[in-house]
């Protein structure tokens, strides 16, 4: 006696797999070339953060400051400024605004 069971093949899985597999090898090098993108977008936006609390110190100092001022006057972070200077470590043809 036979029982008419209802499932998959072995060769209709092995079809499904594969074309997940395909679909997966599309889809990766262009989700890594977006997070790359949000990467220096997010860099780019932490180098105005830092200039426009530089330009706020300046009215309200009436002098140019330093980083270390920025930092003292708790108007950025550290990691600010670690992200400001590895921004202009990678873009060395971009003019420093600010100095250490």
């Amino acid at each position: 006696m036979r029982k008419d069971i209802k499932a998959f093949t072995l060769i209709e899985m092995l079809i499904v797999l594969a074309i997940i597999s395909i679909l997966i090898l599309l889809f990766v090098p262009n989700l890594l070339k977006e997070k790359e993108q949000v990467q220096k977008t997010g860099e780019a936006a932490v180098v105005k953060v830092v200039e426009s609390q530089a330009q706020l110190y300046e009215l309200d100092h009436t002098e140019t400051p330093t980083l270390s001022d920025l930092v003292a006057a708790d108007m950025i972070t550290k990691k600010q400024v670690e992200s400001y200077d590895d921004y202009y470590a990678q873009n060395k043809g971009e003019t420093r605004e600010l100095a250490d």
